[in-house]
């Protein structure tokens, strides 16, 4: 099995996939005028993210999203250590976590609903965690303006954490048009987890009113974001979206000219918020160059480390039970 590029196309969006990661490596939207742009950060082609040079651009991170505190958890009476790679925790996986390995593509449709279905199966004891999982991806077009991700996993012989999330990067305006800072976001949350210095949830669930966190109202990202030290890189709960469908209302994000719109609803009960701190000089798709701040990621997640946090909504998932998780991307004018 290789890795390659798949394409779905409906006439108005376009949207380039590899089966490396089961990524989304390119996403063609119009403006207001017609106009397309590439709005998700990448590389043209697979071998740079075969070559580790991705900080997770457009990936599904797994077997559990985020990060765990020290690589370490238990579970029904057994220890596990994860790989610690991003230190003094484990991060998105480990090693080589979902974002880093072939899936098999099980269904492929390029016709008036297109779509495409990345499977993968992780062995017990890859990366250190418990058990067999079968998971699967599928990415589709429901309708001329929208894309949607249907992931489901399935333990097939011991209780396992799972937590799978996207991990797209996004600038509205276009991937190679500088920072997203005159971006304007509101999150339909008005709480998140507070972090330590590593980073790890304390466990509080605090509100964000009065804070520079608060997004409950639509406001530019930059307005607040030098109160902190490099960035938004924060787990809100998503607690006050309108529901539709099964599906949560979890963020509005505007292009700086207002033309781009992207609204995300999901299933899950958080979002990572991070607005790309520690992107460096990575050089993407048409040698454009990727600094800090070049876009912005809503990763709907369980929430991090919940695995040692027991006042979190657990992850864990019982053999023969089915973790599914869904995020809808509507785009607008």
């Amino acid at each position: 099995m290789a890795a390659e590029l798949y394409e779905l196309h409906n006439g108005t969006i376009t949207v380039k996939l590899t089966n490396f990661g089961a990524t989304i490596t390119s996403l063609l939207v119009p403006d207001a005028n017609g106009k397309l742009a590439d709005v998700v950060l990448g590389f043209d082609t697979v071998e740079p993210y075969q070559k580790g040079l991705s900080p997770y651009f457009g990936c599904i991170v797994g077997r559990v999203a985020n990060r765990i505190k020290d690589g370490k958890f238990a579970l029904n009476g057994a220890d596990y250590s994860l790989y610690i790679n991003n230190p003094p925790n484990s991060l998105h996986g480990g090693k080589i976590g979902f974002d880093k390995v072939l899936w098999e593509v099980t269904e492929y449709n390029n016709n008036m609903f297109p779509s495409i279905t990345f499977e993968y199966q992780s062995k017990d004891g890859e990366e250190g965690y418990p058990g067999d999982l079968s998971v699967t991806a599928k990415y589709s077009l429901p309708s001329s303006t929208s894309l949607k991700l249907e992931m489901e996993a399935v333990p097939l012989n011991k209780a396992t954490p799972v937590n799978l999330a996207q991990h797209t990067y996004w600038n509205l305006a276009g991937h190679n048009s500088g920072n997203i800072l005159d971006h304007s976001i509101q999150i339909l949350a008005s709480h998140l987890t507070p972090v330590d210095k590593n980073l790890i949830p304390t466990g509080e669930i605090m509100p964000v009113s009065g804070t520079c966190f608060d997004f409950t109202t639509e406001k530019k990202i930059g307005s607040r974001i030098h109160e902190l030290q490099v960035g938004y890189d924060h787990n809100y709960v998503l607690d006050c979206g309108e529901e539709r469908s099964g599906l949560k209302h979890a963020a509005k994000v505007k292009d700086p000219s207002g033309s781009r719109v992207l609204d995300l609803w999901t299933d899950a009960s958080g979002m990572q918020f991070y607005t790309g701190n520690y992107v460096d000089g990575v050089v993407g798709k048409g040698g454009a160059v990727y600094g800090k701040h070049a876009a912005l990621c809503l990763e709907t997640q369980g929430f991090p480390n919940a695995i040692n946090q027991p006042n979190f909504p657990s992850v864990v998932v019982q053999p023969g039970e089915k973790y599914r998780h869904t995020m809808l991307f509507e785009f607008s004018t």
